[in-house]
């Protein structure tokens, strides 16, 4: 998956809108506000940053290499997870779903 298709993807989601945090050199998509993807790079590899229950992210880290805790961001609920790693396209939209949902759920 790319960058440009991961925003579209991101930007459909009703109430969606972007910004960018320059001290992060960071594209957030925002649902009412509420954080649900951070499209970045790191290491120079492009990356997201997506909010989950603790349960899942620890689940994410332990079997997915790709997988890690986020930098800028509580690391019990967020993970990052490299676009071009070893995770399927599908996999990454699931998790994209569940970080929008928990965005939802905290409103």
């Amino acid at each position: 998956m790319n960058t440009s298709e991961l925003l579209t993807y991101c930007m459909s989601k009703p109430g969606a809108e972007q910004s960018v945090h320059s001290d992060w050199k960071a594209t957030q998509i925002k649902s009412d506000g509420m954080l649900f993807a951070m499209v970045h790079e790191v290491k120079g590899r492009p990356a997201v940053s997506l909010k989950s229950t603790p349960a899942l992210a620890e689940l994410m880290r332990d079997e997915h290499k790709d997988v890690f805790p986020s930098e800028h961001l509580n690391k019990s609920h967020w993970n990052t997870l490299f676009l071009d790693g070893s995770l399927k396209d599908s996999q990454i939209y699931y998790l994209v779903d569940a970080s929008y949902q928990q965005a939802d759920d905290a409103r």
